[in-house]
Protein backbone atom coordinates (compact mmCIF):
# COMPACT_ATOMS: atom_id res chain seq x y z
CA UNK A 1 0.00 0.00 0.00
CA UNK A 2 1.08 3.24 -0.87
CA UNK A 3 0.50 5.39 2.24
CA UNK A 4 2.88 8.38 1.79
CA UNK A 5 5.07 9.62 -1.79
CA UNK A 6 7.59 12.39 -2.47
CA UNK A 7 7.28 14.45 -5.32
CA UNK A 8 10.32 16.71 -7.26
CA UNK A 9 9.08 20.19 -7.72
CA UNK A 10 10.44 21.88 -10.37
CA UNK A 11 10.51 26.34 -10.59
CA UNK A 12 9.08 26.14 -14.35
CA UNK A 13 5.37 26.50 -13.74
CA UNK A 14 5.20 24.27 -17.50
CA UNK A 15 6.52 21.40 -15.77
CA UNK A 16 3.90 21.68 -12.49
CA UNK A 17 1.90 18.67 -13.96
CA UNK A 18 4.07 15.85 -12.12
CA UNK A 19 2.33 17.68 -8.97
CA UNK A 20 -1.24 16.98 -10.38
CA UNK A 21 0.09 13.25 -10.85
CA UNK A 22 1.44 13.25 -7.41
CA UNK A 23 -1.95 14.68 -5.90
CA UNK A 24 -4.07 12.30 -8.23
CA UNK A 25 -2.03 9.22 -6.30
CA UNK A 26 -2.48 10.59 -3.01
CA UNK A 27 -6.04 10.83 -3.25
CA UNK A 28 -6.55 7.28 -4.75
CA UNK A 29 -4.78 5.54 -1.64
CA UNK A 30 -5.47 8.46 0.82
CA UNK A 31 -1.36 9.08 1.04
CA UNK A 32 0.15 11.54 2.93
CA UNK A 33 2.64 13.68 -0.15
CA UNK A 34 6.01 15.87 0.72
CA UNK A 35 6.36 18.11 -2.20
CA UNK A 36 10.95 18.97 -2.28
CA UNK A 37 12.31 21.95 -4.35
CA UNK A 38 15.63 22.87 -4.59
CA UNK A 39 16.41 26.90 -4.47
CA UNK A 40 19.48 26.72 -6.48
CA UNK A 41 19.31 23.35 -8.64
CA UNK A 42 19.24 25.27 -11.99
CA UNK A 43 22.52 27.34 -11.82
CA UNK A 44 24.49 26.45 -14.51
CA UNK A 45 28.16 24.94 -14.15
CA UNK A 46 30.78 27.43 -13.17
CA UNK A 47 33.68 27.94 -11.75
CA UNK A 48 32.84 30.25 -8.39
CA UNK A 49 35.87 32.59 -8.57
CA UNK A 50 35.43 32.95 -12.31
CA UNK A 51 31.61 34.52 -11.89
CA UNK A 52 31.02 38.28 -11.10
CA UNK A 53 29.38 38.19 -7.42
CA UNK A 54 26.81 40.65 -8.51
CA UNK A 55 25.37 38.58 -10.94
CA UNK A 56 25.63 35.29 -9.30
CA UNK A 57 23.65 37.39 -6.02
CA UNK A 58 21.52 38.40 -8.58
CA UNK A 59 21.28 34.61 -9.86
CA UNK A 60 20.68 32.97 -6.31
CA UNK A 61 18.42 35.61 -5.85
CA UNK A 62 16.15 34.74 -8.57
CA UNK A 63 16.06 31.11 -8.24
CA UNK A 64 15.24 31.23 -4.85
CA UNK A 65 12.28 33.20 -5.15
CA UNK A 66 11.36 30.95 -8.17
CA UNK A 67 11.76 27.99 -6.07
CA UNK A 68 9.04 29.98 -3.25
CA UNK A 69 6.69 30.08 -5.85
CA UNK A 70 6.64 26.71 -6.59
CA UNK A 71 5.88 25.66 -3.07
CA UNK A 72 3.35 27.73 -3.11
CA UNK A 73 1.61 26.24 -6.34
CA UNK A 74 2.47 23.25 -4.15
CA UNK A 75 0.72 24.35 -1.50
CA UNK A 76 -2.45 25.73 -3.45
CA UNK A 77 -2.73 22.62 -5.29
CA UNK A 78 -2.75 20.09 -2.28
CA UNK A 79 -4.91 22.35 -0.43
CA UNK A 80 -7.46 22.36 -3.61
CA UNK A 81 -7.74 19.16 -3.82
CA UNK A 82 -7.57 17.96 0.16
CA UNK A 83 -5.08 16.53 0.14
CA UNK A 84 -2.21 15.43 3.17
CA UNK A 85 0.95 17.47 2.59
CA UNK A 86 3.98 19.16 3.49
CA UNK A 87 7.02 20.54 1.80
CA UNK A 88 10.80 21.24 1.85
CA UNK A 89 12.36 23.79 0.44
CA UNK A 90 16.26 22.82 0.20
CA UNK A 91 18.69 25.48 -0.11
CA UNK A 92 21.27 23.81 -0.70
CA UNK A 93 23.33 25.29 -3.76
CA UNK A 94 24.83 23.61 -6.70
CA UNK A 95 22.77 20.31 -6.84
CA UNK A 96 20.89 18.10 -4.88
CA UNK A 97 24.17 16.08 -4.00
CA UNK A 98 21.87 12.62 -2.81
CA UNK A 99 19.77 15.20 -0.86
CA UNK A 100 16.50 13.81 -2.51
CA UNK A 101 17.42 10.05 -2.89
CA UNK A 102 18.01 9.91 0.70
CA UNK A 103 15.02 11.26 1.96
CA UNK A 104 13.20 9.31 -0.84
CA UNK A 105 13.99 6.02 1.47
CA UNK A 106 11.18 7.02 3.71
CA UNK A 107 8.55 7.30 1.18
CA UNK A 108 6.62 4.48 -0.41
CA UNK A 109 6.91 6.05 -4.17
CA UNK A 110 9.40 9.06 -5.53
CA UNK A 111 6.80 11.52 -8.06
CA UNK A 112 9.60 12.93 -10.83
CA UNK A 113 8.83 14.05 -14.16
CA UNK A 114 11.01 13.09 -17.23
CA UNK A 115 13.82 15.39 -18.63
CA UNK A 116 12.51 18.03 -21.11
CA UNK A 117 15.03 19.20 -24.07
CA UNK A 118 13.64 23.05 -23.60
CA UNK A 119 12.50 23.11 -19.85
CA UNK A 120 14.14 20.32 -17.53
CA UNK A 121 17.02 18.08 -17.11
CA UNK A 122 16.19 15.86 -14.17
CA UNK A 123 18.21 12.97 -15.84
CA UNK A 124 20.70 12.52 -12.90
CA UNK A 125 18.29 12.93 -10.40
CA UNK A 126 16.25 10.46 -11.67
CA UNK A 127 19.42 8.29 -12.06
CA UNK A 128 20.21 8.82 -7.96
CA UNK A 129 16.59 8.11 -6.75
CA UNK A 130 16.69 4.73 -8.91
CA UNK A 131 19.64 3.21 -7.68
CA UNK A 132 20.46 5.06 -4.12
CA UNK A 133 17.08 5.38 -2.61
CA UNK A 134 15.68 1.80 -2.48
CA UNK A 135 12.59 2.53 -3.23
CA UNK A 136 10.09 2.96 -6.92
CA UNK A 137 10.22 5.69 -8.46
CA UNK A 138 7.29 7.15 -10.81
CA UNK A 139 8.51 9.11 -13.87
CA UNK A 140 5.81 11.37 -15.76
CA UNK A 141 6.44 11.91 -19.40
CA UNK A 142 6.93 15.99 -19.80
CA UNK A 143 3.80 15.23 -22.52
CA UNK A 144 1.76 13.91 -20.27
CA UNK A 145 -1.42 16.04 -19.70
CA UNK A 146 -4.14 13.41 -17.45
CA UNK A 147 -3.40 11.87 -14.35
CA UNK A 148 -2.37 8.38 -14.29
CA UNK A 149 -5.09 6.06 -14.95
CA UNK A 150 -4.87 2.38 -14.46
CA UNK A 151 -6.89 0.87 -17.00
CA UNK A 152 -4.54 -0.96 -18.93
CA UNK A 153 -0.74 -1.59 -17.27
CA UNK A 154 1.53 -3.18 -18.64
CA UNK A 155 4.41 -4.40 -16.68
CA UNK A 156 7.59 -5.69 -18.35
CA UNK A 157 9.15 -9.29 -17.44
CA UNK A 158 12.62 -11.21 -18.34
CA UNK A 159 12.97 -12.82 -14.95
CA UNK A 160 15.69 -10.51 -13.64
CA UNK A 161 16.17 -9.00 -9.94
CA UNK A 162 14.95 -5.48 -11.54
CA UNK A 163 12.30 -6.19 -13.09
CA UNK A 164 11.13 -8.24 -10.17
CA UNK A 165 11.42 -5.94 -8.15
CA UNK A 166 9.46 -3.12 -10.10
CA UNK A 167 6.29 -5.84 -10.06
CA UNK A 168 6.47 -6.46 -6.36
CA UNK A 169 6.61 -2.52 -5.67
CA UNK A 170 4.30 -2.00 -8.14
CA UNK A 171 1.80 -3.93 -7.10
CA UNK A 172 -0.62 -1.21 -5.39
CA UNK A 173 -1.05 -0.41 -8.83
CA UNK A 174 -1.49 -3.19 -10.13
CA UNK A 175 -4.75 -4.61 -7.54
CA UNK A 176 -6.12 -1.27 -8.49
CA UNK A 177 -5.61 -1.78 -12.42
CA UNK A 178 -8.80 -2.80 -14.88
CA UNK A 179 -6.18 -5.05 -17.02
CA UNK A 180 -2.72 -6.29 -15.90
CA UNK A 181 -0.11 -7.92 -19.21
CA UNK A 182 3.17 -9.50 -18.24
CA UNK A 183 5.25 -8.61 -21.28
CA UNK A 184 8.00 -10.52 -22.26
CA UNK A 185 10.23 -9.35 -25.17
CA UNK A 186 12.29 -12.16 -27.21
CA UNK A 187 16.04 -10.75 -27.90
CA UNK A 188 19.45 -12.87 -27.71
CA UNK A 189 20.06 -11.76 -24.36
CA UNK A 190 16.34 -14.17 -22.85
CA UNK A 191 18.53 -17.32 -22.87
CA UNK A 192 16.03 -18.74 -19.70
CA UNK A 193 13.31 -20.42 -21.82
CA UNK A 194 11.53 -21.00 -18.31
CA UNK A 195 11.15 -17.46 -17.81
CA UNK A 196 9.84 -16.70 -21.42
CA UNK A 197 6.70 -18.25 -20.50
CA UNK A 198 6.35 -16.06 -17.43
CA UNK A 199 3.88 -18.50 -15.06
CA UNK A 200 5.24 -18.71 -12.59
CA UNK A 201 5.19 -14.90 -11.90
CA UNK A 202 1.42 -14.94 -13.22
CA UNK A 203 0.68 -17.08 -10.34
CA UNK A 204 3.01 -15.40 -7.81
CA UNK A 205 0.78 -12.47 -8.81
CA UNK A 206 -2.39 -14.62 -8.55
CA UNK A 207 -1.89 -15.42 -5.04
CA UNK A 208 -1.92 -11.34 -4.25
CA UNK A 209 -4.84 -11.19 -5.94
CA UNK A 210 -3.94 -9.62 -9.34
CA UNK A 211 -4.78 -11.68 -12.35
CA UNK A 212 -2.72 -10.84 -15.40
CA UNK A 213 -2.61 -11.68 -19.03
CA UNK A 214 0.89 -12.90 -20.87
CA UNK A 215 2.21 -11.59 -23.73
CA UNK A 216 5.34 -12.26 -25.31
CA UNK A 217 6.54 -10.71 -28.06
CA UNK A 218 10.04 -10.69 -30.13
CA UNK A 219 12.17 -7.62 -30.38
CA UNK A 220 12.52 -6.80 -34.34
CA UNK A 221 14.86 -4.31 -35.86
CA UNK A 222 14.21 -1.45 -33.42
CA UNK A 223 15.10 -2.86 -30.46
CA UNK A 224 13.43 -3.78 -27.32
CA UNK A 225 12.95 -0.03 -25.59
CA UNK A 226 10.95 0.39 -28.91
CA UNK A 227 9.50 -2.56 -29.06
CA UNK A 228 7.89 -2.02 -25.45
CA UNK A 229 6.80 1.53 -26.64
CA UNK A 230 5.23 0.34 -29.42
CA UNK A 231 3.25 -2.03 -28.01
CA UNK A 232 2.39 0.52 -25.20
CA UNK A 233 0.62 2.64 -27.72
CA UNK A 234 -0.79 -0.12 -30.19
CA UNK A 235 -2.41 -1.77 -26.24
CA UNK A 236 -3.68 1.74 -24.98
CA UNK A 237 -1.73 1.13 -21.94
CA UNK A 238 -1.90 3.52 -19.24
CA UNK A 239 1.35 2.93 -17.17
CA UNK A 240 4.25 0.84 -17.94
CA UNK A 241 6.47 -1.45 -15.22
CA UNK A 242 10.16 -2.14 -15.52
CA UNK A 243 13.18 -2.30 -13.93
CA UNK A 244 15.51 0.05 -13.88
CA UNK A 245 19.07 -1.85 -14.95
CA UNK A 246 22.34 -0.36 -15.11
CA UNK A 247 26.18 -0.80 -14.12
CA UNK A 248 28.66 0.83 -11.53
CA UNK A 249 32.03 2.69 -12.80
CA UNK A 250 33.92 4.34 -10.60
CA UNK A 251 31.77 4.03 -7.87
CA UNK A 252 29.10 5.47 -9.96
CA UNK A 253 25.74 3.60 -11.85
CA UNK A 254 25.69 4.11 -15.13
CA UNK A 255 22.15 3.32 -16.88
CA UNK A 256 22.03 0.37 -19.11
CA UNK A 257 20.69 1.16 -22.81
CA UNK A 258 17.07 -0.07 -22.76
CA UNK A 259 16.60 2.02 -19.58
CA UNK A 260 17.72 5.15 -20.84
CA UNK A 261 16.38 4.80 -24.14
CA UNK A 262 13.02 4.49 -22.22
CA UNK A 263 13.55 7.40 -20.15
CA UNK A 264 14.16 9.45 -23.04
CA UNK A 265 11.30 8.25 -25.20
CA UNK A 266 8.77 7.03 -22.89
CA UNK A 267 5.15 7.82 -23.82
CA UNK A 268 3.58 6.92 -20.81
CA UNK A 269 4.64 7.39 -16.83
CA UNK A 270 7.08 4.65 -15.74
CA UNK A 271 7.41 3.06 -12.68
CA UNK A 272 11.23 1.21 -12.51
CA UNK A 273 12.65 0.31 -9.11
CA UNK A 274 16.43 -1.46 -9.46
Amino acid sequence: MIKDLIVNLESNAARDRVVDVALAIARAFDAHVSGVCFAYDSLPSFTMPDFPSEVLTKMLAANEAAARLAVERFETACKREGVSAAHHLLETPYGTSGRFPKMARRFDLSVIMQSDPENGDNDVLIEQVLFDSGRPVLIVPYIQKDAVKLDRVVCCWDGSRAATRAINDARPFLRRAAVVELLIVRDQKVRDDSELRGIEMANHLARHGIKLDIKVITAPDIGVAGTILSHVADTAADLLVMGGYGHSRLREFVLGGVTREMLASMTVPVVMSH
